[in-house]
């Protein structure tokens, strides 16, 4: 039975290996049609990716604090993002986020993300939330697989 699942596994592998990546802008977190998405524009700086991010109420968890996920999804992104337009066609395997402190809704925050190395199809990667004052609100660090090369 084992082994029944290594199999599928590795199949799995090889059907997800041949997938393309096809930008519709309808991303969540960049797609400007997105009509329920942040529609966040990124600069990019070598292997650096930068970007603004304002939370208003429609992404809070607990009274006037940002949901947990949503930003877990902007490091995630920024990663992603970032190693996408750098030709890697990566996405994400793990991710490992650090909650510092409350981000708190509508304020602005700024994401930065950075590819740190790659060994063969693994890409090291992390990003930050941080607030006006240059404060950590919170950190990631993601493990990211290319899925061609």
């Amino acid at each position: 039975m084992v082994k029944s699942d290594i199999k599928t596994n590795i199949n799995n592998i090889k059907i997800v290996s041949n997938m393309q990546f096809i930008n519709n802008n309808k991303c969540f977190v960049c797609g400007k049609d997105n009509p329920f998405g942040f529609k966040l524009d990124f600069v990019l700086d070598g292997r650096i990716l930068r970007s603004e991010v304002f939370f208003d109420d429609r992404f809070q968890g607990f009274k006037g604090i940002v949901h947990g996920g949503i930003i877990s999804t902007m490091l995630d992104e920024v990663m992603v993002n970032l190693a996408v337009r750098l030709g890697l066609n990566a996405v994400t395997a793990n991710l490992n986020v650090n909650l510092r402190k409350p981000a708190i809704i509508n304020k602005k925050y700024f994401l930065v993300g950075e590819i740190i190395s790659e060994k063969g199809k693994k890409v090291f990667s992390k990003a930050e939330l941080k607030d006006a004052d240059g404060n950590v609100v919170a950190d990631a660090e993601g493990l990211l697989v290319k899925l061609n090369g």
